[in-house]
């Protein structure tokens, strides 16, 4: 798949949050890379060798943030290409699972652990 087509895949799950969650997401930057780093990988206790990584939040949870919240740089959510492309083969399994992890990785902005995430199915 071609790149342009992958960040078309992200810009349509993007594009699918409903108005009234995608207003907080105006300070959230969200960026397409290749692969995750061996070291962001062990950052979070996976295994370079065997683990894979298909989006990370960074950031502060809108949950999370004093009242005096402003003036810092945007959080960020990062979508992995290659594990996703890797993964999924069909066009239909790709856009069902960017669609997930983007939704996966908004959701911890909104405070979310991984737990109450896959409780929600994602």
């Amino acid at each position: 798949m071609e790149r342009a087509e992958f960040e078309r895949l992200v810009a349509d799950a993007l594009d699918a949050i409903p108005d009234e969650f995608g207003a907080y997401l105006q300070n959230v930057a969200v960026v397409i890379e290749d692969e995750p780093s061996p070291a962001v990988l062990r950052q979070l206790g996976l295994d370079p060798r065997r683990d894979t990584l298909f989006g990370l939040y960074q950031g502060v949870p809108l949950a999370a943030r004093p009242h005096d919240f402003a003036g810092r740089l945007p959080d960020r959510i990062t979508i992995f290409a290659g594990p996703l492309l890797r993964r999924f083969r069909t066009p239909a399994e790709l856009r069902h699972q960017v669609c997930s992890t983007v939704i996966h990785e908004i959701a911890h902005f909104f405070g979310l652990d991984d737990a109450h995430i896959r409780r929600l199915g994602y």
